[in-house]
């Protein structure tokens, strides 16, 4: 079991940004993003971006040796996201 959790990608913290992002950005302006807001990147953090809509998701990770980008796009409903007056703290576990 213990192998098998090694290969994933670990994550500590998870940001939420409170202003939508263009979609069509890429890793670089996702990470020029990251930077500005919270100055750098930290492993293993995960950074979540919305679009204006809330109906796709871009998730950027910093796992210590290089980033991942992922995204998501919904056919339908939304996101639920929150603003930036009510930003809730989740601690996050492995188990």
């Amino acid at each position: 079991m213990a192998a098998e959790l090694a290969k994933m990608i670990r994550i500590d913290s998870i940001w939420l940004a409170t202003e939508p992002i263009d979609m069509r950005v890429g890793m670089d302006t996702a990470l020029a993003r990251v930077v500005q807001v919270f100055g750098a990147a930290r492993p293993h953090h995960a950074y979540l971006f919305t679009n204006k809509r809330s109906t796709h998701i871009k998730v950027l990770v910093y796992d210590g040796f290089g980033i991942w980008l992922a995204s998501r796009r919904l056919n339908k409903g939304s996101f639920t996201w929150t603003d930036s007056g009510h930003l809730p703290v989740v601690t996050c576990s492995p188990n």
